[in-house]
């Protein structure tokens, strides 16, 4: 005597499933100096995604994990304040 199931279950698809995405921030104000990366472009944690300048100085601002560049909200020459979103990931 056992149990039957009289459903089927469908299996997920992977499109199904939505991606996680992680804004990329700036951590101080600066001047948009070089952006390395395309939307479309995929990331490892630590890759550099943009380069600040900020008192003379050129702070990159780097993945905090892997993804997929979802997006790219500066350009460059444009000032950034520090908590500013500058990309998007889908991780």
């Amino acid at each position: 005597m056992g149990v039957r199931a009289s459903h089927s279950i469908n299996p997920v698809q992977v499109e199904d499933i939505p991606l996680a995405t992680l804004n990329v921030v700036s951590e101080i104000p600066g001047t948009v100096w070089k952006i390395e990366c395309k939307v479309g472009d995929s990331v490892a944690s630590g890759d550099v995604l943009l380069i600040l300048e900020s008192m003379k100085m050129e702070i990159p601002v780097q993945a905090a994990d892997a993804g997929v560049i979802a997006s790219i909200s500066v350009a460059e020459g444009d000032f950034v304040a520090d908590g500013d979103t500058v990309a998007t990931l889908e991780t």
